[in-house]
């Protein structure tokens, strides 16, 4: 069997973006913890609004590190309303995601405002690339 066409070749590229994504992803999902953590402990700000603030500048970081290394050579490109607005609503998913998670352990069962972020590093982030594989960057 040749390795180098067909479903090998799907393999190894979707194995590359998803290495690309979580790397990537991985910064980006240190942006927005570093913000939620810091401005919720130090800043004393709500958690769920830090959570916010943190998703929306994580967002702007994350589009420009995706849409040109995570997802290079995936689809079409070129109409960054499409592809922009379909990031922003599926990230929309994300930090719905994560608010849930905020709610659920940190306001809900009043647990540490840390433990949430295993979920929202973990869980999230592979419904996140999901759904870029599919919709935003197809």
């Amino acid at each position: 069997m040749n390795i180098t066409g067909g479903r090998w070749a799907h393999h190894r590229e979707l194995f590359g973006q998803l290495v690309r994504y979580a790397i990537s992803g991985g910064l980006s999902s240190m942006v927005h913890l570093g913000l939620y953590w810091s401005l919720a402990e130090l800043a004393h700000i709500a958690p769920l609004v830090s959570n916010v603030i943190g998703f929306v500048i994580a967002l702007i970081v994350g589009y420009m590190i995706h849409s040109r290394w995570s997802f290079r050579g995936h689809g079409r490109r070129g109409n960054l309303a499409r592809t922009g607005g379909r990031f922003v609503a599926v990230n929309l998913v994300g930090l719905a995601l994560n608010s849930f998670w905020v709610w659920l352990l940190v306001e809900y069962l009043g647990g540490q405002t840390w433990w949430p972020m295993p979920l929202m590093v973990t869980a999230t982030p592979l419904a996140v690339f999901w759904l870029n594989r599919k919709w935003v960057f197809a």
